[in-house]
C-alpha cells in the first residue's frame, strides 16, 4: 500500500507541476496505477468512465447555471444591488463595508461563482469604499470571503459536481447549503460589527455616516432588487418545492437572467455570444475534470487502495472529530495548490470509503467540503479571489491574504460549529421528506 501511494500521489504531483493540464494529470495518474500494479487493461475502463461521467442528466444543470452566472456577470445587477442596499446600512456599524457582505451573498444566490461574484460586486463596491473613507484592507477581507459564498449559497457548481460524483440529490445538496450560508453571512457580519465598535469608529476607519434618507426614499431604492429576489425565490423555490428539477429549474434561471439584463439594458447580441461562449469554455473544463476524476476513482477501486487506506485509519482509532480535524488540515494543504473543483474531485476519488466508514453523512459532508474549497479560495498561491483582488487593486498577494485572514478563521469556527450542530446542514434536506 505505501509504494502504491507513493507512485501515486507522485506521478500526480509531477504532472500537475508540470503544467498539465488537470484532466489529463488525472487520466494520466489513473493510467499509470492501473497498468503498473493490477492486471487489468486501462484502456477499456477508460472508455467505460468516460462514456458514464459524460451523459448523466443531472450534469446537465452545470451549463445552465454557468450560463446563468455569465449573463448576470454583464447584467449591470450589482450596480443596482449596491445602490438599493447602501440606505438600510447606513445605521449599522461598519455601515457600507456590509455591502459587500450581503451584496456578494445576493449575488452569489443567482450565480455560483467565487470568482464572478468577487469581480462583479467588487468594481462597483471597492472604489466606492475607498473613496468614502473606509479602511481597505477590511473592504478587501470582506469581499474576498464573503464572495466564497458563491459556492456554497445555492445554487452552486461545486454542489452539483459532488452531487454527480457521490450520487447524492443536487436539490438536498443545494437546501443544505442555505444554513451553513447564513451562518457565514452572519458571522462575517458580527465580526464587521464588533470591529467597527471597538478599532473602527475610534480610527475613523469606518466611514463617516451618510445623509439620513426616509423610510419611501429607502423603499423605492428596493425596488432595484426585484428582479434578483423573483430570480432566487424562482429557482430555490421550484426545486424545493417540487416543481421542477435542478436542471429544469436551471434552464429557466438562464432565460430570467436574459430577461433581467434586457431589462437593466446590458443584453445584446454581443453580450450574448460573450456569455454562451464563455459558459461552453467553462462547462467543458469541468466536464472533461469530471471524466479525468472518474477514471482515477475507477483506477483507485481496482487498486483497492482507498479500502487499504480507510482500514488503515480505521485500525488507528481515530474518533470521527479527530479524522475531520487531520482531514481539514490536509484538504487546506492540498487546496493551495489545486483548484476547488478539482480538490473535490481528487478527494471524492480517493477518500469516499474512509468517510463512509466514519459514519459521516454525505449531505453534510458535501457542506463541509464545499467550505474547505470555500477557504482554499483565499489562501495563495493558487487563491482565485486574491487574483481577482489584486487585478482590480493592484495590491500584493501578501497584504490581500492578510486581510483575510480574520475570515479564514471564522470558516474554521462555522466547520466546527457545523460539527457540534449537523443540523445547521442537515434540517432543511431532511424537512424535504
Amino acid at each position: 500500500m505505501l509504494t502504491l501511494s507513493l507512485v501515486t500521489i507522485l506521478a500526480l504531483a509531477v504532472l500537475l507541476g508540470g503544467g498539465v493540464w488537470i484532466a489529463f494529470a488525472l487520466l494520466g495518474t489513473g493510467w499509470i496505477a492501473l497498468s503498473t500494479f493490477t492486471s487489468f487493461e486501462p484502456g477499456p475502463i477508460l472508455a467505460s468512465d468516460f462514456w458514464g461521467a459524460s451523459y448523466g442528466w443531472e450534469l446537465t444543470a452545470l451549463p445552465m447555471f454557468v450560463w446563468m452566472g455569465e449573463v448576470l456577470f454583464r447584467s449591470g445587477l450589482a450596480d443596482n444591488m449596491f445602490r438599493a442596499l447602501s440606505p438600510w446600512l447606513n445605521r449599522l456599524p461598519g455601515r457600507l463595508l456590509h455591502s459587500n457582505i450581503i451584496g456578494s451573498g445576493l449575488f452569489a444566490a443567482v450565480c455560483g461563482s467565487s470568482a464572478a461574484t468577487c469581480a462583479t460586486v467588487g468594481k462597483m463596491t471597492l472604489p466606492e469604499l475607498e473613496r468614502r473613507g473606509y479602511d481597505t484592507n477590511l473592504a478587501i477581507g470582506t469581499l474576498a470571503s464573503a464572495s466564497t459564498l458563491g459556492l456554497l449559497i445555492p445554487p452552486s457548481i461545486m454542489m452539483i459536481v459532488y452531487g454527480v460524483v457521490t450520487e447524492q440529490s443536487i436539490s438536498r445538496l443545494f437546501i443544505a447549503g442555505i444554513g451553513p450560508g447564513l451562518l457565514l453571512l452572519g458571522l462575517f457580519m458580527t465580526y464587521l460589527i464588533g470591529w467597527s465598535l471597538l478599532v473602527g469608529e475610534r480610527q475613523g476607519r469606518a466611514g463617516k455616516r451618510e445623509p439620513s434618507t426616509t423610510l419611501r426614499e429607502k423603499l423605492a431604492g428596493s425596488i432595484q432588487l426585484i428582479p434578483l429576489l423573483i430570480l432566487i425565490g424562482g429557482i430555490l423555490g421550484s426545486i424545493y418545492g417540487g416543481f421542477a428539477s435542478p436542471t429544469e429549474a436551471a434552464s429557466a434561471g438562464v432565460v430570467l437572467s436574459m430577461l433581467i439584463a434586457r431589462a437593466n439594458g446590458h443584453f445584446n447580441k454581443a453580450i450574448f455570444l460573450d456569455s454562451l461562449f464563455a459558459a461552453l469554455r467553462t462547462s467543458c473544463m469541468i466536464a472533461f475534470i469530471i471524466a479525468g476524476a472518474s477514471f482515477l476513482s475507477s483506477a483507485m477501486g481496482f487498486t483497492q487502495l482507498p479500502m487499504q487506506l480507510a482500514n488503515a485509519i480505521a485500525g488507528m482509532g481515530l474518533s470521527p472529530t479527530a479524522l475531520l480535524v487531520i482531514l481539514t488540515l490536509f484538504l487546506l494543504v492540498l487546496g493551495c495548490f489545486l483548484d476547488g473543483i478539482s480538490l473535490i474531485l481528487l478527494v471524492t476519488s480517493i477518500i469516499m470509503p474512509l468517510i463512509e466508514t466514519a459514519g459521516f453523512d454525505l449531505i453534510w459532508f458535501g457542506i463541509y467540503l464545499v467550505i474547505v474549497v470555500e477557504m482554499s479560495q483565499i489562501t495563495p498561491p493558487v487563491g482565485f479571489n486574491l487574483f481577482v483582488i489584486q487585478g482590480m487593486t493592484g495590491k500584493d498577494i501578501v497584504t490581500i491574504t492578510r486581510a483575510t485572514v480574520p475570515f479564514f478563521l471564522l470558516m474554521l469556527l462555522a466547520i466546527a460549529l457545523m460539527r457540534l450542530f449537523p443540523e445547521i446542514a442537515l434540517y432543511l434536506p431532511q424537512a424535504m421528506n
